[in-house]
């Protein structure tokens, strides 16, 4: 059985009936919901659902739907950077299906969305159909109230829908592998010092491979917000450990550190595992991992 995860972004935080209505919207038969977050300062929710595919696109075409009539970007302000009411919807492997099988997946679900919505839709990472649209960021560039004025350009016509921008702006579409969405705060409420450290872990600055951030104030608080695009390549606990040591170059502690939806239960045992300078961990050394092992080992003759 093939199975699915995606993590639509939607342009809400604050309005709690709005919220909610989404996250029933999502549930459609078949859809496994995962986890829900809301952060009022970004005015941003994630969600996570996983199952079958033809069920989670369903799920989350509801969902897109329902955003369209209920979120306004002509209105909306927060700290995070969006393009459209749903602002993103990525599709992951879990099991049973590659990422490359992802791919027509998102396609479909980028037409679907266009013709039968009638909002832009633009194609990214694995899905993507030119090379300059694979990093989200870039699309994004300019915002909503960007895409206002340049989307009759060439170099911004969607993959799918009009080119022209309501009050529910663009949808981004793609596929890619498991996401971690990592924010780490800072003990200072000078923004600045986020948004350095902030270009110094970035990849796309020289810093750490397959990691993307940006420095944001959240309740008088800096903050480090990271998307970690593959943890085997560039761990959790390096990145922790990197913001830290900049940090502390200036005199600055961290206070706490926060995981929006959720992480493979892997990437959490290899930061335990640094910490505790645990050399050789293996999972199975946990009880639920032995259990989990025992229960996968063919029974032996006899037993």
């Amino acid at each position: 059985m093939a199975i699915i995860e995606s993590v639509p972004n939607f342009s809400e935080g604050r309005r709690a009936d709005v919220i909610q209505a989404l996250i029933a919207a999502i549930q459609a038969p078949g859809v496994l919901l995962l986890d829900a977050s809301s952060d009022a300062d970004h005015n941003r929710t994630v969600i996570t659902v996983a199952g079958e595919p033809d069920a989670v696109l369903e799920g989350v075409f509801r969902a897109a739907a329902l955003a369209a009539q209920t979120i306004n970007l002509f209105e909306h302000r927060g700290e995070h950077p969006r393009i459209g009411a749903t602002d993103v919807i990525p599709l992951a492997p879990i099991s049973g299906i590659t990422l490359e099988e992802c791919v027509p997946l998102a396609h479909r679900l980028g037409r679907r969305i266009g013709e039968e919505l009638g909002l832009p839709v633009y194609l990214y990472a694995a899905a993507a159909t030119r090379p300059e649209r694979r990093r989200l960021p870039d699309i994004r560039r300019g915002e909503f109230e960007g895409l206002l004025t340049s989307i009759h350009l060439p170099e911004r016509a969607p993959d799918y829908g009009p080119a022209q921008v309501g009050p529910a702006g663009a949808v981004v579409v793609g596929a890619r592998p498991f996401l971690i969405a990592y924010n780490i705060f800072l003990d200072t409420t000078d923004v600045e010092v986020a948004k350095a450290i902030a270009r110094q872990i970035r990849e796309s600055s020289g810093g750490l491979p397959a990691v993307q951030a940006k420095g944001f104030l959240v309740d008088g608080q800096a903050q480090v917000s990271m998307n970690l695009l593959d943890a085997s390549v560039t761990p959790l606990h390096v990145v922790f450990d990197e913001v830290a040591r900049l940090a502390q170059q200036q005199g600055i502690a961290i206070t706490h550190s926060e995981i929006i939806g959720l992480a493979p239960e892997q990437v959490m045992l290899a930061a335990a595992a640094h910490y505790l300078k645990l050399r050789g961990f293996q999972p199975t050394a946990t009880v639920e991992g032995a259990i989990q092992q025992a229960a996968l080992r063919p029974l032996r003759a006899g037993a």
